[in-house]
């Protein structure tokens, strides 16, 4: 291991294993410690030092050892140059808006994101800042072009989006950004790095909610912005040392750990979530599945060409039932989890309702309130079983049949 530097050359399970990982210089231990420190030591006469530099260790909201340890990991996986590590998904995608954006500058970004996404650019940025923003659907490239406009700064996409797994192309996208002078950030958090790198797909940046897959245990919080150094630099200062959204050393420590069995549990997740999705499908109490790696849905055909090896853990699914009904079928699950969030080793479903403030966004099939199921590495087998008789405890499938 030593100082080698783990780059493409490698496979990308060796990569998560080794990279950002060196032996430790004061008690040879083969893993990185938590340092626990909010100061580090001075040079000699620091009279002529930058006090917000974050280049090297002077003050952990500049940035932190564990915090570079795993920026040096993510900017291999996701294939960039630079990476910023920061308190959480949300930190990230403010940060880099934050960062990027000034007044008169206009912004196009998809019509599913993430709620804190939808909120920053549909409302705090244009009315805090005079940012000036158009939500389009994204899954077609013609109403990203359509929207340009002389003073587009940026498009933001995310894909597969939250909470309709709606994909759009990043090839295309970016195409279209970089002909208009724009720049193209990617919210990558439901793909993941193992399945989708958007910097290799033209994008400038990959965002990461690393809550999610990266960590993938359900016990620490991070966001990660991925790109050029020159971007990164001004988001460092900007966002990280000035705003103060800086990660903790505990909680980058741990991501750190859940990164190294991040491509073996994403195999799981995406092997997983096709079973389950292919099962929902044939329920007669199903309404509908939303899941990319379905042949029946309306993103397969461009996440085959964007998404590999999988399509991710997370999927959307109705039932032929009223508002109560849905509730009910999730007080009888007993394997699934009722819970936000996502990425998760266990299954995590939350019922979104029929009056979700973005719903008018939605395609027709999500108005009459629908689940977004994080699916877990649990047995699929279980998770389907216990799909199965919450089914039949609603009477919305008969016992014994499948």
């Amino acid at each position: 291991m030593g100082t080698h530097t783990f780059g493409p050359e490698y496979g990308f399970a060796t990569r998560a294993v080794h990279t950002g990982n060196d032996i430790d210089q004061d008690s040879g231990a083969i893993k990185r410690p938590i340092t626990m420190a909010n100061s580090y030591a001075l040079p000699y006469d620091p009279s002529a030092m930058n006090w917000s530099a974050s280049e090297e260790n002077i003050y952990t909201r500049n940035g932190g050892a564990n915090q570079r340890y795993l920026q040096e990991k993510l900017a291999v996986l996701e294939g960039g140059e630079d990476c910023v590590v920061l308190a959480s998904g949300v930190a990230a995608l403010s940060g880099l808006f934050f960062a990027l954006l000034k007044q008169g500058d206009h912004v196009v970004f998809s019509s599913v994101t993430y709620i804190a996404a939808y909120r920053l650019l549909n409302e705090l940025f244009n009315n805090k800042f005079g940012v000036e923003t158009t939500l389009v659907d994204t899954t077609d490239p013609r109403n990203v072009e359509a929207a340009i406009r002389p003073n587009t700064r940026l498009i933001h996409i995310e894909t597969p989006g939250n909470p309709t797994l709606m994909v759009s192309d990043i090839r295309a996208i970016a195409d279209i950004a970089h002909r208009n002078g724009a720049l193209l950030s990617v919210d990558n958090t439901f793909a993941s790095p193992f399945n989708q790198r958007p910097i290799e797909l033209g994008a400038d940046f990959s965002v990461e909610s690393l809550t999610k897959y990266i960590n993938g245990h359900g016990d620490a919080m991070g966001g990660a912005i991925v790109g050029k150094t020159e971007y990164l630099d001004q988001i460092r200062a900007q966002s990280q040392v000035n705003l103060g959204a800086t990660i903790s050393p505990f909680n980058a420590w741990l991501i750190m750990r859940g990164s190294v069995t991040l491509p073996l549990r994403m195999r799981q997740h995406n092997e997983n979530a096709l079973t389950v999705a292919r099962w929902l499908e044939r329920q007669p109490g199903v309404s509908f599945v939303a899941y990319p790696g379905l042949e029946s849905d309306p993103g397969h055909a461009v996440a085959k060409t964007q998404m590999a090896p999988g399509f991710g853990g997370v999927l959307s699914f109705g039932l032929r039932a009223d508002h109560d009904t849905h509730n009910a079928f999730v007080s009888h699950l007993k394997v699934i989890t009722s819970a936000v969030s996502l990425g998760h080793d266990e299954s995590l479903i939350v019922f979104l309702g029929e009056d979700d403030e973005r719903q008018y966004l939605f395609p027709e099939r999500f108005h009459n309130g629908f689940f977004r199921f994080s699916v877990g590495i649990e047995d699929a087998e279980d998770i389907i079983a216990d799909l199965r008789q919450a089914l039949e405890a609603v009477g919305l499938a008969e016992p014994g049949k499948d």
